[in-house]
């Protein structure tokens, strides 16, 4: 109504829960749409002349975690994940969801995309993403992490009690500043260190400076201690005057904000050296975790001895089953050091007076004060057989043996021996060089467009064992999973002239099974799927590979190396299933011919 009475000629809503709005008299003229509608009403808003008005009515992602948590909302009994064999590394579910919770996971075959289970908010928006790797999880629920009595505190030594800053001496307020990730716990470790301060009848003052929670943002919790309530002048810890840091996560930590309240000589910092990933990667596939940069930043900052680290999103989940226990761990941590002046009792009675998961968190702040004074009794206990692990780096005949077993499967003996005659063309030739750079990135670009995902290898990929094994292992109860595909002779499109994709029910495991065994097809004149202009494409564009390949070796020297290596790379951006396929092929074309405009005027 105050929309309407303010001029707006057309008013709509758009929501991700229509139905709420059943029954619901609104203004003359409102129509209520479902958030899939939102590009196309604001395509159609665009042409109307005069004040136009959307309504965006979706609760807080943060918000539906804590009300589920409480039990004030519906928890819908669905899941998410990702069948990374299958998946491109696109992006286009980050870009369709632009949700943090779809985290890249690096593999064998390069970066691909995972969930984060423990921070999704079952919005699902991520199924828009145009790719088949995607089953949803319906009925049943998370398996219960049993780590939580696989590893028990009584089996370490007893910790000595550290020696504690003394408030008594001090002649100005003790600065904490607790730096994060919005949605995480921040605020609430921040009400502990408040509560516990208040137990042991200490002065405090908190404020706490919430970010975009909902997306990930950064968040501070600014807390001071003094053992009078006067000699507080500040409501948030001054530039330069912060003791502590609980870095929570190093991207904020090193932040400029966090870094102005550090100064060498005072300011000890506690920081998990595990990184969340931010919003720069829903838009960057190439994004890099920039974590170790970051510890280095901070370490300049408040010098070597100022700054303690571990990575406890993974000891979190080895110890606790579960990255939600990272802030606590921290803080214990922090405590262990020396550098928390509360007491041992206090903090154990707000967390205790919090309510929540209070055994759980009172065991992650003990883990956290072992990590402190005893991380290679941890790293036993976690891994007793592995606690000193040389890994061998890949060399390249172990990484075409890989690619020639895989492409054995994909199709048979003879396709994959055309992919190894070529490669071990190239690598003779770049022998004469002394490097291995160009081979080993044909024997990767090769392999990619060779392996290409037609309609019978997503199947193969969809039955793999370890994937159905792993759905196992992760989910327990009554569920079912389903897959979401837009087969392209039978999906329909929509008004860009896109397929669609549709929920399939688990009776299409069986199907795969069957659609598996007829890849012998592929390529040949019954090969239905073939017809296809996306198929007949990545066919083609394997032999033009090959033959610009073949271009680059007649003229290779040591002189024009480098260019060669980035004309065979210029491949990598191939991702995708169809329209998003084809768009990053049409920008790759370009590059392509450029790389090679460059490298013929360099011979």
């Amino acid at each position: 109504q105050s929309m309407r009475a303010e001029g707006a000629v057309v008013i709509k809503v758009v929501t991700d829960e229509p139905e709420k709005y059943n029954g619901i008299a609104l203004a003359e003229g409102v129509m209520v749409h479902h958030r899939d509608e939102l590009d196309a009403i604001q395509r159609q808003l665009r042409e109307i002349k005069g004040c136009t008005v959307i309504i965006y009515d979706q609760t807080c992602a943060t918000e539906k975690r804590r009300r589920r948590k409480r039990g004030t909302m519906v928890d819908p009994a669905v899941r998410v994940m990702i069948n990374e064999l299958v998946c491109e590394g696109c992006g286009d579910c980050g870009v369709q969801s632009n949700c943090l919770s779809v985290e890249p996971l690096e593999t064998e075959l390069g970066r691909k995309r995972t969930i984060n289970q423990n921070t999704c908010n079952k919005d699902t928006s991520c199924l828009k993403g145009f790719c088949p790797s995607f089953v949803s999880i319906e009925g049943g629920q998370l398996k219960k992490k049993s780590k939580q009595q696989k590893f028990s505190l009584d089996s370490l030594p007893s910790l000595p009690l550290p020696t504690l800053p003394n408030l008594a001496t001090a002649t100005q307020a003790y600065g904490v500043v607790v730096a994060g990730v919005g949605g995480t716990g921040v605020i609430t470790i921040g009400q502990l260190l408040g509560m516990a301060a208040h137990l042991d009848g200490l002065g405090i003052v908190t404020q706490d400076s919430a970010g975009l929670a909902q997306k990930g943002g950064a968040t501070w919790s600014h807390v001071l201690l003094a053992k009078n309530q006067d000699q507080i002048q500040t409501t948030r810890v001054s530039m330069a005057a912060a003791d502590l840091i609980l870095g929570c996560d190093p991207i904020v930590s090193a932040g400029k904000e966090t870094l102005s309240r550090m100064l060498q000589g005072r300011t000890h910092v506690a920081l998990n050296s595990h990184s969340t990933p931010t919003a720069a990667f829903v838009k960057n596939t190439q994004w890099l975790n920039p974590a170790e940069s970051c510890a280095a930043e901070i370490a300049n900052t408040v010098g070597l001895e100022g700054l303690a680290s571990f990575d406890a999103d993974k000891m979190s989940t080895l110890l606790m089953g579960d990255t939600i226990y990272i802030n606590p761990m921290i803080l214990g941590y922090a405590w262990q050091k020396g550098w928390v002046p509360l007491s041992l009792e206090a903090l154990q009675r707000a967390i205790e007076l919090n309510e929540v998961a209070v055994a759980n968190n009172l065991a992650a702040f003990e883990w956290g004060r072992h990590a402190a004074h005893q991380m290679s009794a941890l790293e036993a206990l976690t891994s007793p057989s592995q606690v000193i692990e040389f890994k061998k780096r890949t060399s390249i005949d172990d990484l075409i043996a890989h690619r020639i077993a895989f492409l054995t499967d994909y199709q048979n003996k003879e396709y994959a021996k055309t992919y190894e005659d070529f490669v071990l063309t190239v690598k003779a030739k770049e022998s004469l060089l002394g490097q291995t750079t160009l081979t080993e990135t044909v024997a990767k670009q090769l392999f990619k467009l060779m392996a290409y995902k037609d309609e019978y290898e997503v199947a193969r990929l969809h039955t793999d064992k370890q994937f159905l094994e792993r759905v196992k292992t992760q989910f327990e109860g009554d569920f079912k999973v389903f897959y979401h595909l837009a087969p392209p002779l039978l999906a329909k499109r929509n008004e860009k002239g896109q397929l669609i994709k549709q929920k399939m029910s688990p009776h299409m495991l069986l199907a795969f099974k069957f659609l598996a065994q007829f890849k012998f097809l592929r390529g040949t004149a019954l090969d239905i799927f073939g017809r296809t202009e996306e198929r007949q494409t990545e066919r083609a564009l394997i032999q033009e590979y090959k033959d610009a390949i073949d271009e680059l070796l007649v003229s290779l020297k040591s002189e024009n190396l480098a260019l060669a290596v980035k004309m065979a790379n210029v491949t990598e951006q191939v991702k995708g299933f169809g329209h998003v396929k084809e768009k990053h092929l049409a920008a790759v074309m370009v590059q392509w011919q450029n790389c090679m405009d460059v490298f013929r005027k360099a011979i």
